[in-house]
């Protein structure tokens, strides 16, 4: 079956998440968008997983259920620790099969730091050894590390992390075989380093908030069970992988480089030719994800893996409904027409993507159609985000922004 994937939440118990994120919210509002198959995150804290013992129903196959809604144990670990006179700060997922599993997992892990600290616990243990020691609990878990470019906490980071992912892993390297994009970089840019081939690039929304659940995520068509997931991401397999859901990787908040303080935003080009140092403070500019591919890539952009999972990139509804009415997403009005749309036309991923163009034209207000079809082709206009500020992508120009004409945004 087809279905569609988004690993990667957390729950009301991590910092700077919304009350809502809990197993009610979270499995109402996949529905709304259209996942399948959600990540519970969050596993190693004691509190979210009484609860998710309580409301999840187990199917036996890996997998646990509410109402209609699939969830697959996931959690993420954040590591900082020093190796080789450096100091590394890596984000890194885990999946765990069972119940069973996690509670051994969370035994061990509770050795090293306080697991009831945050959703996200903070570990003074190296990627390594976090890997040696989930794989010898249960070596049907999976580890994949989270957002591989972002500055401060990830993999490829430029203010944290690795050159090569052999460095980190070390030993332990050959049974990494997933790598997630993070919201500033899509498969694209990761194709352009001819050392992660090999590895299953997945995406996530990496939601701190319900309404942020499925901004990216991935498309599968499989048996929905632990065992068969794990395998199509270990042989990346084509034909039951079939593709990843993507912001454009512009809007990410560490696409460029720059200082949010200083309001310098910057391309890589830029960041050379002043020497990396910000031109109003003199101080050294976050260096952002765009920038560290080009440092590590070997292959010129546009190359595609034959191997490779294909892509799309989306523009979330709410922001392209927000667009054309001209005010905030964040406002009520803007939530009261996406849920008119979700409940009454279809879902959000439905709607951005399965919908033909006379579909989309015909069931919803003309501007959204419009901004939805100018989405899909990449007729966009960008403002990459740098030092922790989203980007901004528009779909209609200035001297387009609707307010002329409201009737063509009534929806029903």
């Amino acid at each position: 079956m087809e279905f569609i994937a988004d690993f990667h939440i957390h729950s009301k118990y991590s910092r700077a998440t919304s009350k809502d994120m809990d197993v009610v919210h979270i499995a109402e509002w996949a529905k709304l968008k259209g996942i399948t198959l959600m990540g519970t995150g969050d596993f190693t804290h004691h509190l979210w997983l009484e609860e998710l013992k309580h409301n999840l129903e187990d199917l036996g196959n890996g997998l646990f259920k509410y109402q209609d809604v699939y969830f697959i144990l996931t959690s993420e670990i954040s590591s900082i620790y020093s190796k080789k006179g450096r100091t590394y700060r890596i984000h890194n997922m885990v999946f765990s099969p069972s119940f069973k599993t996690t509670d051994k997992i969370n035994e061990t892990l509770s050795r090293y730091g306080n697991l009831a600290s945050d959703g996200r616990p903070i570990l003074g243990m190296d990627a390594e050894e976090l890997a040696r020691i989930i794989f010898d609990i249960d070596d049907n878990c999976m580890i994949i590390p989270g957002h591989i470019w972002t500055p401060w906490f990830s993999l490829f980071g430029s203010m944290s992390g690795f050159d090569k992912i052999e460095d980190c892993f070390e030993g332990e390297t050959p049974k990494i075989f997933a790598l997630e994009t993070g919201l500033s970089s899509d498969p694209a840019m990761n194709w352009r380093l001819s050392a992660l081939d090999k590895f299953t690039l997945i995406s996530n929304s990496d939601s701190h908030s319900p309404s942020k659940i499925g901004r990216e995520a991935n498309v599968f068509d499989c048996e929905l069970n632990y065992k068969t997931v794990r395998e199509v991401l270990k042989t990346k397999d084509k034909k039951r992988f079939l593709y990843t859901i993507e912001f454009y990787p512009e809007e990410g908040k560490y696409h460029f480089d720059g200082h949010r303080l200083c309001s310098v935003r910057w391309s890589p080009d830029q960041t050379r030719q002043n020497n990396g140092r910000c031109s109003k403070c003199g101080k050294p500019v976050t260096v952002g994800v765009m920038n560290r591919v080009e440092q590590l890539a070997d292959r010129p952009l546009g190359f595609v893996p034959s191997n490779s999972i294909p892509f799309r990139n989306l523009i979330p509804l709410d922001e392209i409904i927000a667009e054309t009415k001209g005010i905030a997403k964040t406002s009520v009005s803007i939530q009261r027409d996406y849920l008119a749309l979700v409940t009454k036309v279809g879902t959000e991923l439905d709607i951005l993507i399965k919908f033909s163009k006379e579909d989309l034209l015909k069931r919803l207000p003309v501007r959204i159609a419009e901004g939805i079809l100018r989405a899909r082709e990449g007729r966009i206009k960008i403002q990459a985000g740098f030092d922790g500020e989203y980007g901004i992508i528009s779909v209609f120009q200035d001297e387009e922004k609707q307010g002329k004409n409201e009737k063509q945004l009534s929806l029903f």
